[in-house]
């Protein structure tokens, strides 16, 4: 396997299923929650969140309001399915940390605690993965069982030459 391939589907692991059960539990409750409690409503973005991300200091506000709605939706989409976790996590961990400390920077800490929580735990799925209970390691088992039924294939018919 390359690297883009370990990078985007995750490596073999070697987690036990229990901490593989555990790592889908909260991939499906962090991943459904930031969809549906926080990236739905900025879809399409309003003009208060337009305006909120120009103040920021982002160029082209409209873009980026569109980025942070598609990283919480779509990330969290992609995260509860294991689907390209990786990509989605890295994407949803800057959309919680502009959130934390970016929007809430000046706020107290009760304020910044909860983007901070939710980028703690898409942290976590950008270093580990999905776990083996995801489309991710179904993608990486058919990807590594594909060379070898090609092997296979060609073992065949050069031996009927």
């Amino acid at each position: 396997m390359n690297r883009l391939t370990v990078w985007l589907f995750g490596g073999s692991g070697g987690a036990s299923p229990l901490a593989d059960l555990g790592l889908l539990w909260l991939r499906l409750f962090s991943g459904i929650t930031i969809a549906f409690a926080h990236g739905i409503g900025k879809l399409p973005p309003k003009p208060g969140l337009i305006e909120t991300t120009g103040k920021l200091g982002f160029p082209l506000p409209e873009l980026f309001s569109w980025a942070a709605g598609l990283a919480e939706f779509g990330g969290g989409i992609l995260v509860a399915i294991g689907l390209l976790t990786r990509p989605a996590a890295a994407f949803l961990v800057f959309t919680m940390l502009v959130a934390a400390f970016g929007l809430h920077g000046a706020d107290p800490f009760s304020d910044q605690e909860l983007a901070l929580l939710y980028s703690s735990i898409f942290f976590v799925y950008l270093l580990s993965g999905p776990g083996r209970f995801s489309l991710d390691a179904l993608l990486r088992q058919r990807q590594t069982a594909a060379p070898e039924s090609d092997r296979v294939e060609a073992d065949r018919v050069g031996s009927t030459r």
